[in-house]
């Protein structure tokens, strides 16, 4: 019953993304992007973030409404909300990623690891469609320096190319 949910919630977010490509980024779980994926491969987004981060705020309230990088969002990724403090298991891989306490706050095990443990926010992270990493990005970006990471890893050139070279051959 519930991959069938998630199914179903997985090609309603499909379909949304087609219609609402510049009103505003249709975010996702972690669940309902591995779903979706499973239908139609796309990149994946993540934007590792916590409730009491105030520059991840101010990502969700400046870069994420500009129209740009809606669009690219929209049109290129499967874009996951992840919330490093999520206290919900996820089972991923045939592992199961759990939220850990370290005192005062703890983290999750698959934002950890995602991150390679370097644990800032906001962070992001773009994987392909298999998954693999090609980005990690720490700190707060503007829709200026975030659209060169969507558009080096959405066109491919990552294949091909470091994101230096991207850059500075203005692609």
């Amino acid at each position: 019953m519930v991959v069938a949910t998630l199914g179903l919630n997985a090609q309603a977010k499909i379909l949304e993304s087609g219609t609402q490509a510049t009103e505003k980024i249709n975010w996702m779980s972690w669940d309902e992007a591995i779903a979706a994926n499973k239908i139609k491969p796309k990149k994946i987004f993540v934007d590792i973030y916590t409730d009491w981060c105030g520059y991840c705020k101010k990502m969700d309230a400046t870069t994420f409404k500009d129209p740009s990088v809606v669009e690219e969002m929209n049109n290129s990724f499967y874009a996951v909300k992840f919330d490093a403090e999520m206290k919900e298991d996820i089972t991923f891989n045939d592992a199961v990623f759990s939220y850990v306490n370290t005192g005062r706050r703890g983290a999750h095990q698959l934002a950890f690891a995602l991150v390679d443990g370097r644990m800032s926010y906001p962070s992001f992270v773009l994987l392909d469609e298999s998954f693999q990493r090609v980005m990690l990005t720490p700190g707060y970006q503007t829709p200026d320096r975030l659209i060169p990471q969507l558009k080096y890893t959405s066109t491919n050139a990552y294949k091909t190319k470091n994101f230096g070279d991207f850059q500075s051959s203005g692609e």
